[in-house]
């Protein structure tokens, strides 16, 4: 997120136009969303104490290649599915703490007919924030890293750390801290806690924020923490259905624009994740016959065989 100095407010709405990305959810199982306040001296309602004694039956780092390779599964799982984005940014006065500032997007992501993944903005009334501006670094945090996946591709560049065993309303989780090993430039990260839910492997739960803030005057691109939710979707993963980051974001100044302070405000949904099936067409001797039984060629029959089918019944099932 980066300010705006009062001569860029002007122009606000024709410099986001300019960097408007378009973005890239019956659960089964799944907890009531509270946000967990950092630092918290205790645990927010509906969490259990966080029991740091080691795991009986796995190891932490069998426990970790576990959840892995369940979320390498379901990242290519979620790519076959369309759903609903629904995005809104809120800047909150500081004497008030009403709503002076909003962007709102929803977008449909679909399958065309080839198959192709595709995003249809469908609902995208004037933006009229004032004091920040969406960056292109806030555009790839909603799609890429705020509903957060942990791969065993994406192992090797982060530090994990076991925490312990915490229940979390109707779950028992395995809880992991989470943060990159090295930061390379040009490239964002997940920091924070992991909630990994102890029978299916996969993440339910994720607090943090994404790293690193661009701190350097007149370049400044600040990110609030958030909180992330999953539920179960077809009865088999975890999706994530709902994102709240919130928090005051501190600009120093400079390039043109004073210091301040904007109290932000991000909540993502998720919704109506149903899986895409890619429809095919039969062709046969040059027609097709998608939806009716193969056309016979008498030509090649016996005659004997032509008068036997006049009173033989097609099969409920084709032959194997």
């Amino acid at each position: 997120m980066k300010p705006l100095s009062p001569i860029r407010i002007a122009a606000s709405a024709s410099l986001y136009a300019l960097i408007l990305f378009q973005l890239s959810a019956t659960p089964a199982r799944a907890f009531a969303g509270v946000v967990i306040p950092d630092g918290a001296a205790q645990e927010p309602a509906g969490f259990g104490p966080l029991d740091p004694t080691p795991p009986t039956g796995l190891t932490p780092d069998q426990i970790i290649q576990k959840f892995a390779a369940r979320e390498s599964e379901f990242a290519k799982a979620r790519e076959n599915y369309t759903f609903r984005q629904t995005v809104k940014v809120d800047t909150l006065a500081e004497d008030t703490n009403r709503v002076d500032g909003e962007y709102q997007q929803v977008t449909d992501i679909t399958f065309n007919q080839a198959g192709k993944r595709e995003e249809h903005v469908v609902f995208a009334p004037q933006n009229t924030l004032e004091r920040v501006m969406m960056s292109p670094a806030d555009f790839q945090d909603i799609e890429h890293r705020l509903p957060f996946i942990l791969t065993t591709e994406d192992l090797p560049q982060y530090d994990i750390t076991y925490l312990g065993r915490q229940h979390v309303d109707e779950l028992d989780t395995y809880v992991f801290s989470a943060g990159p090993k090295v930061i390379v430039k040009n490239h964002r990260y997940f920091q924070g806690k992991v909630w990994v839910d102890q029978r299916d492997f996969q993440i339910v739960l994720v607090n943090g924020k994404s790293v690193p803030d661009d701190k350097r005057k007149g370049h400044e691109d600040l990110s609030p923490p958030y909180t992330t939710y999953y539920e179960q979707v077809d009865g088999k993963y975890w999706f994530p259905t709902y994102t709240k980051a919130e928090g005051n974001l501190h600009f120093a100044g400079g390039d043109g624009y004073l210091a301040q302070d904007v109290h932000l405000r991000t909540v993502v949904k998720y919704s109506d994740y149903k899986q895409f099936h890619a429809t095919s067409r039969i062709i046969y001797n040059g027609q097709d016959i998608t939806n009716n039984k193969a056309p016979e060629d008498k030509n090649n029959k016996a005659p004997n065989d032509q008068d036997k089918d006049k009173n033989k019944q097609p099969p409920s099932t084709p032959p194997q």
